[in-house]
């Protein structure tokens, strides 16, 4: 797949202006060019400007960086992975991670997860790391500057580190704590901030019935008339025309008539809706944390 310096820019959060100078001081990458005289750059070169980034995110100067082989590039961050005070240690890994789902390399990138989440938990590193790793690839606002095959490989490996989290959770107890159910509209796959929205709540003994992605409105109407619920919390974080989903939304709080709606997702698209003051829109994790820290807060 070839990239534009811009994609390069987005991915690495280096900027285009640095990328040139690095490619002029330091021969740092060698892309080829358009036959309109752009820049387009290859898997390998995308790797190796992350490389690049993330060991100057260490501590190391660019100039020396450049110098190194590949074999020695890969010998620092396999040393820095496990170190728990690289100077911008948030980037660090979050480069790693993209760099990890360019190379489809699943050892390196449960090898760095297992890291984040013992130095910070599950909740920092979803703070910290995963969520900026999903704007950044553009899991949350999908973008054609991605090939679709890096995506599901990451979005699969961190989703199946976050259920493996939630499974250490113990049972909950109190079956009178609020009740929440949780789903993606029937066009929507990307359940990633769904199941950690399942993990915070869980974490604090809260019910929760997880129903996951592509759920029709019928199947929310059929749960709605077998079990009592509280809360209703749904993720609209794909690109859609916001006709759609003003009209999803009205459909649903037709059958919500006792539930507290809350939504989540794409601010780009919930920002565009109307009449949506009875639905509690939460914009971000902290926002979450503070209204669910005490089972009587929503």
């Amino acid at each position: 797949m070839s990239y534009s310096i811009s994609d390069l820019e987005r991915l690495s959060g280096i900027q285009s202006h640095t990328i040139r100078i690095w490619e002029q001081r330091y021969n740092a990458l060698d892309p080829t060019r358009s036959v309109g005289n752009t820049r387009l750059y290859n898997d390998h070169q995308l790797k190796k400007l992350l490389n690049i980034a993330s060991l100057n995110k260490s501590g190391l100067k660019i100039s020396k960086i450049c110098n190194l082989s590949d074999d020695a590039v890969d010998k620092l961050l396999n040393a820095q992975y496990a170190v728990n005070n690289v100077p911008e240690a948030d980037d660090f890994y979050i480069l790693q991670l993209v760099n990890a789902g360019i190379t489809f390399d699943e050892p390196i990138f449960h090898s760095i997860i297992n890291s984040c989440f013992e130095q910070l938990g599950v909740h920092q590193t979803y703070r910290r790391i995963i969520y900026p790793l999903l704007v950044r690839i553009g899991l949350l606002w999908r973008t054609d500057h991605v090939c679709p095959s890096h995506e599901h490989f990451l979005s699969n490996l961190i989703s199946q580190k976050i259920s493996a989290a939630i499974e250490l959770i113990p049972p909950i107890k109190d079956n009178k704590n609020p009740k929440w159910l949780l789903f993606l509209p029937e066009d929507e796959t990307h359940d990633i901030g769904l199941l950690f929205a399942k993990y915070m709540l869980l974490h604090k003994q809260q019910n929760v019935i997880f129903l996951g992605a592509r759920v029709p409105i019928d199947a929310i109407e059929s749960v709605l008339s077998t079990i009592k619920i509280d809360n209703i919390l749904v993720f609209m974080s794909a690109l859609q025309l916001p006709d759609k989903a003003q009209q999803y939304l009205s459909a649903l709080t037709k059958l919500c008539t006792s539930q507290r709606m809350h939504l989540a997702g794409n601010a780009n698209l919930i920002g565009k809706l109307d009449n949506i003051d009875h639905i509690n829109w939460i914009k971000n994790v902290d926002d979450f944390e503070r209204q669910i820290t005490k089972p009587t807060a929503i």
